[in-house]
């Protein structure tokens, strides 16, 4: 449950106690008494943190913020960016004043951007309040020109939790791969960091008890915390006290790098949407954190329906265990979303794809984690006129999205459309861009009507014949809490 939550149904409780008069009515309640749904309003506070873009001197990073205009929102407040500023346990740096600019919006519904350059671009710990609460989100986007990790690294700034599964980490001996975690509070956070490979977890003595002092961030080396290399792991993060942001930095020497962000919880079922349609080599890395191994049905949701990729129909994750298989070009010149079920009964499992374009010495990576549906609503920051693809995915049954353009962060109006993706299917959708686009935009998913939808936006650059791309998942933005309704019932006060 996040803070919002949190101090909304303490504002309630609070009423009760300070008045004497409410009541919550609860379902089926006896005597007659009327029953009354939660209501579901706009949020009031948000907190976002983005990691720390790059240690390379040729890094550029782009920074985009946007808050869909919502019904209901309170007015007045503020979403504001700054940079963690303590020193870390090791001695090193979390923070700093920014190398460019943060992003400062002035009015929901049009993006603002900023910039940093270099190795010293610090993290970033956001807060948004009042009628820039809802749906707000932030977009990093860093293109490194050479070395270690080169090409496009992007990523949604995160919410602070206390929970975080990665599979698809590697400590091999081409990947470089961080944990960046931040700490938005005024105390230290305590954190365990457990890894787990093909024959199990990892032995360690340091992934205990890390410390990320107050505003703050920490990048741990993978490799560091445990002597045996690894092609495919998945990382375990949890807090023992306190709440940070987790995001893992995956850097190969020959195929780029990007941003790993967090699975979805473990679930029987889940849906990896977004494969480009020019994929050259798709990796899928599960795991099943209980005690009890899963069988996966392997599909592809491509434009015509669903496909039963060739050879590897399913996949065995023994329990406790990471498990990857090679599904080679699976999309075949089409896009396409990768969907896991149960064979037979539901055990719950994590799951993300490391997904490469290009050959040769011209590859670059990136990742796709399993995902949350769309649900209400969600955006997606810094799109341009070209290079910007948005994938939606109907995995059960036919829906009906309509997908909003943005004003430009520099001018331009909105502009809307209205999509059909059939059931079991995938469509990378004519996504409308702004009239008279100055600048950069977002793209807003709403699902009108039908099942449960998916969704991802790649962004995509040509650097020196090289793909660059980097893919962003699209959960529900949790721009809406639900409020219980109270009556005021004198009743209460009379002795039963």
């Amino acid at each position: 449950m996040n803070r919002t939550t949190l101090s909304l149904i303490g504002g309630v409780t609070a009423l009760a106690a300070v008045t004497g008069f409410a009541a919550l009515r609860a379902p089926d309640a006896p005597g007659g008494e009327t029953v009354r749904a939660a209501a579901r309003q706009p949020v009031e506070r948000t907190s976002l943190l983005c990691p720390q873009p790059s240690t390379s001197d040729l890094a550029d990073t782009a920074y985009t913020s946007f808050t869909p205009a919502s019904e209901g929102a309170r007015s007045g407040g503020r979403a504001e960016l700054k940079a963690a500023t303590e020193t870390s346990a090791g001695g090193r740096k979390g923070g700093g004043k920014p190398s460019g600019s943060a992003p400062r919006p002035k009015d929901p519904g049009k993006p603002a951007t900023g910039d940093a350059s270099g190795s010293e671009a610090p993290a970033l710990v956001g807060t948004a309040e009042g009628r820039f609460a809802p749906g707000w989100t932030v977009q990093q986007t860093t293109d490194v020109a050479a070395g270690t990790g080169r090409g496009l690294l992007g990523t949604n700034c995160t919410a602070p939790d206390t929970e975080f599964w990665f599979p698809g980490a590697s400590t091999a001996e081409d990947r470089t791969d961080y944990v960046h975690l931040t700490n938005p509070d005024d105390s230290a956070a305590v954190v365990d960091i457990d890894l787990y490979g093909k024959d199990g977890a990892l032995k360690s003595t340091v992934a205990d008890g890390i410390t990320v002092p107050p505003h703050a961030s920490e990048p741990i080396l993978l490799s560091t915390l445990a002597g045996d290399r690894q092609t495919n792991l998945t990382v375990h993060v949890t807090v023992r006290s306190g709440r940070v942001g987790a995001a893992v930095q995956a850097l190969d020497d020959r195929t780029g790098g990007d941003w790993l962000a967090a699975s979805t919880d473990p679930a029987g079922s889940l849906v990896l949407p977004g494969i480009p349609k020019d994929a050259t080599s798709v990796r899928l890395v599960a795991f099943a954190p209980g005690d009890t191994d899963a069988d996966l049905l392997i599909r592809l949701a491509s434009p015509t329906g669903p496909i039963t990729p060739a050879g590897n129909e399913t996949l065995h994750v023994k329990a406790g265990m990471t498990s990857a298989v090679d599904l080679g070009d699976v999309t075949r010149g089409e896009p396409g979303s990768l969907v896991l079920t149960p064979e037979d009964s539901a055990v719950p499992v994590v799951a993300a794809l490391r997904v490469i374009r290009g050959k040769g010495d011209r590859q670059e990576t990136a990742f796709i984690p399993a995902t949350a549906p769309v649900g209400t609503r969600a955006s997606a920051a810094d799109n341009s006129a070209k290079g910007s693809t948005l994938a939606v995915t109907a995995p059960a049954k036919a829906a009906t999205v309509k997908v909003t353009a943005s004003a430009g962060s520099e001018g331009g109006s909105p502009a809307s459309k209205t999509f059909t993706v059939k059931a079991g299917t995938t469509q990378n959708v004519e996504a409308p861009v702004p009239s008279g686009l100055k600048g950069t935009y977002a793209l807003t998913v709403e699902p009108v009507s039908g099942g449960p939808v998916y969704a991802s936006r790649m962004l995509a650059a040509a650097e020196d014949g090289v793909p660059a791309f980097t893919v962003q998942t699209l959960p529900d933005d949790r721009g809406t809490v639900a409020v219980p309704r109270a009556d005021q019932d004198l009743s209460v006060l009379l002795d039963r």
